[in-house]
């Protein structure tokens, strides 16, 4: 059974920093993508970034490039996104998703084949 489980979520001030971890298990294949999605109160879910280790290249929303960071431990199938210079409006619950190699700049939720139960990541001002 493939699972995937964040942690890392937590409260921080703006300006401050954050790392989230989405450790996966239960599959053995190697060509993936990971992608982080959020979703605030009251908003639809959006794509944050994504890393497929096919070709190890990563992708970022327009709101977070510069400041958050995914990479990939494939060895251990857990992927960090790190989250710099934090602002209130990244107040969201994180989630992690796996799904299949893609190369555009945004990952399609229609490509996900699972999801993780979420980090709560609060910011205040």
């Amino acid at each position: 059974e493939v699972q995937l489980v964040e942690s890392g979520g937590g409260l921080v001030q703006a300006g401050g920093s954050l790392r989230l971890s989405c450790a996966a298990s239960g599959f053995s294949f190697d060509d993936y993508a990971i992608a982080w999605f959020r979703q605030a109160p009251g908003k639809e879910r959006e794509g944050v970034s994504y890393i497929s280790t096919r070709d190890g290249k990563t992708h970022y929303a327009d709101s977070v490039k510069g400041r958050f960071t995914i990479s990939i431990d494939v060895a251990k199938k857990t992927t960090y996104l790190q989250m710099n210079s934090l602002k209130p409006e990244d107040t969201a619950i994180y989630y992690c998703a796996l799904g299949g190699h893609y190369g555009a700049t945004y990952y399609p939720e229609v490509l996900v084949d699972y999801w993780g139960g979420g980090t709560q990541v609060t910011v205040s001002s």
